[in-house]
């Protein structure tokens, strides 16, 4: 920790890296040992590993974590439809693995409801990553949000059920050779109107449109 506080950018990926490695070891089976710069693991394994151990994928905002996801990643994952990041991440040895864009939308049937729990519960988002990951606390995210309009949620977060509005805020990322894109819905008690209204209305417009 630096100064007592939150750990400087190069810490954090320095922690990210020994966790991944010591993630990975625990997935082939058998007892680790590890004296690492940031973590010790005496004699740790997982007692039930599955035959198949699952996908590693690391978000990234700039070139530093697009090394390490390379590296290190089965796949990237990315909040933010810049084709430079999957450049960046393809030269540190991505190429060929999938690529993820995490996009946030708020489908309501009632578009002031949507906007309403979006500003309520994601509107930190609009703060972009880079921002977010330097934020040391729950509290700083409180601070850092406070000035955040309704207004300024809806600019940057699909809110309602008009499906065009979904394709135009996905359509980026389909340019920038996103090969996956994870839309994820605020607000767990509409799930499953948006699960029925997805698979019903917005995924053939996603289809449409970007085919």
């Amino acid at each position: 920790m630096v100064g007592g506080g939150w750990p400087s950018a190069d810490v954090r990926h320095e922690l990210h890296e020994e966790a991944v490695e010591i993630i990975r070891a625990l997935f082939e089976g058998g007892h680790v040992n590890r004296r690492g710069q940031h973590f010790d693991v005496e004699s740790a394994r997982l007692r039930d590993p599955p035959d198949q151990p699952p996908p590693i994928g690391i978000a990234v905002s700039g070139e530093r974590s697009c090394s390490l996801a390379g590296r290190l990643a089965d796949l990237v994952i990315a909040t933010e439809p810049k084709a430079g990041l999957l450049d960046a991440f393809d030269r540190h040895g991505g190429q060929g693995k999938p690529r993820v864009g995490q996009l946030p939308v708020c489908y309501d049937t009632d578009r002031n409801t949507a906007i309403k729990r979006a500003h309520a519960q994601f509107r930190w988002f609009g703060n972009g990553w880079k921002v977010n990951s330097e934020l040391p606390h729950p509290d700083a995210f409180e601070s850092a949000t406070q000035f955040v309009t309704p207004d300024d949620v809806a600019a940057s977060i699909p809110c309602g059920d008009d499906p065009e509005d979904f394709v135009e805020a996905v359509r980026p990322y389909a340019e920038a050779s996103f090969t996956e894109i994870a839309l994820v819905q605020i607000g767990g008690e509409s799930q499953p109107q948006y699960l029925d209204w997805s698979a019903k209305t917005l995924l053939p417009a996603l289809h449409d449109a970007l085919n």
